[in-house]
């Protein structure tokens, strides 16, 4: 299921065949639109649709080319349509330097207001910003844009910019422009920025993507806008639709949100087991601190499920490349579980990874890994630092003498299982090249995971 979150259904190019372009949208499994206005009558016609159509919200203000018409009439109409509860943003607004249709200093001034007045009704606001990157930038740091989220709509600079924008509280939405085929540089931008923080749109009746180029552009198209994400991020169509999908249920608070923890749930070709929340960490960076959600599943639990549940919802393991004991906990704590579980799989001829901590030994006061050779075809473990300061300050690790021991149980999980991976974080203190030393003097390869990479 996926969200356009940036279409001008309301445009003249949609009157022949509106109804229809709304029929195409739902067939090819879009779960909401929104129409964002650019005008005053653009944002009059998008609230109608979407009171019109149950699956449309709407966006309303001023796009930058027309804001030297803004009278005090025009916000206050403005302000009642903000009252309708279809209405889920503000936008677009922003800065526009490439035509420069209404003067720039009057484009920054109303920029301001109709970001205040955003904040005014508690409302994200959908961004434009054209050959005006710093002053986008500054005057949404200034104005405290993010306080309610936002979106840089059809975002157009690089990574630096998108991670600014991510840490002000800003979501990047990515158009037909990534499917071109010269748009190489574009597609290295986008690899760079965190699935958690990717929203898809069409920008229709504009930029139509391939193979669809020089067409009028319409929501149905977003589809293709996904296919090439999952492409850049090395991921399934069906990851990034969930994943963007959550993002824009969040962002402009429509739906109904998973509410129950999963205890398993797919990524990629793998399938996750997710049997226990408790950790003998407490990693600063844990994503689990933060959120609900791992690449759009809810992992929190309500109870640890049992081994029989954890059968029923794996199915037909054969159905996957490999089944994954992992989650929002550590696993190893719920060791006959895992053991359970693992027999039952590789019974079924489908390989079991395990990722951990590297703390099964000091939990268990045993070495465990005899009772894993043969169940187990791979055991990933967090490294994470090069130095025990680090990982005691970074992981703080609820017993003392953990960094040893999980360095232990790595050089004693080469003796009984075929694969061992120990994993490196990108933190800005960590030395890559000496965990790699580490890993493999200790007989595993390392793996290195970017901060917002979790599985």
């Amino acid at each position: 299921m996926l969200v356009d979150t940036h279409a001008h259904l309301e445009m003249t190019q949609f009157d022949g065949d509106r109804e229809a372009v709304l029929e195409r949208a739902r067939a090819e499994g879009l779960l909401y639109i929104i129409s964002v206005g650019s005008d005053l009558d653009g944002s009059r016609g998008a609230v109608q649709l979407a009171r019109e159509h149950d699956f449309v919200h709407a966006s309303v203000g001023i796009h930058p080319h027309e804001v030297k018409d803004i009278t005090e009439a025009t916000y206050d109409e403005l302000r009642e349509l903000a009252k309708d509860p279809k209405v889920v943003a503000w936008g677009e607004i922003g800065l526009d330097y490439h035509y420069l249709y209404s003067p720039m200093e009057v484009q920054q001034a109303r920029f301001r207001e109709q970001t205040r007045l955003a904040r005014e009704f508690k409302l994200p606001v959908i961004i434009h910003d054209r050959e005006a990157h710093d002053d986008t930038m500054r005057i949404l740091r200034e104005e405290k844009a993010g306080e309610n989220g936002g979106i840089l709509h059809c975002f157009s600079g690089d990574a630096k910019m998108a991670k600014d924008a991510i840490e002000m509280g800003f979501l990047i939405s990515i158009a037909g422009p990534v499917t071109f085929k010269k748009s190489d540089d574009y597609r290295r931008v986008v690899s760079e920025i965190p699935i958690e923080s990717l929203l898809i749109e069409t920008d229709s009746p504009y930029l139509a993507p391939e193979p669809l180029r020089g067409k009028r552009n319409e929501p149905a198209y977003v589809k293709y806008v996904a296919e090439t994400i999952a492409k850049v991020k090395g991921l399934t169509v069906q990851d990034v639709a969930r994943i963007t999908t959550l993002n824009a249920m969040t962002l402009f608070g429509i739906g109904d949100i998973e509410k129950e923890g999963r205890i398993a749930y797919r990524i990629r070709d793998s399938l996750y087991l997710n049997v226990t929340n408790r950790c003998t960490n407490t990693c600063t960076f844990c994503v689990r601190y933060y959120t609900d959600f791992v690449k759009g599943h809810n992992l929190r639990l309500t109870h640890e499920p049992t081994a029989e549940e954890l059968i029923k919802a794996i199915g037909d393991p054969t159905l996957y490349r490999e089944v994954v004991f992992c989650g929002y906990g550590e696993p190893l704590l719920r060791l006959d579980v895992v053991k359970t579980v693992a027999k039952w799989i590789k019974e079924r001829g489908v390989k079991v990874r395990i990722n951990t901590n590297g703390h099964g030994n000091v939990i268990h006061k045993r070495n465990i890994l005899p009772e894993l050779a043969g169940l187990v075809d791979c055991v990933s473990v967090s490294l994470n630092t090069d130095t025990e300061e680090q990982y005691i300050e970074h992981c703080q690790p609820a017993f003392t003498g953990a960094y040893q021991a999980m360095k232990d149980f790595i050089r004693l999980a080469t003796e009984f299982i075929p694969e061992v991976v120990a994993t490196a974080l990108t933190l800005p203190t960590v030395d890559i090249d000496e965990c790699r030393r580490i890993a493999e003097g200790l007989g595993a390869r390392l793996r290195v995971r970017e901060l917002d990479v979790v599985g």
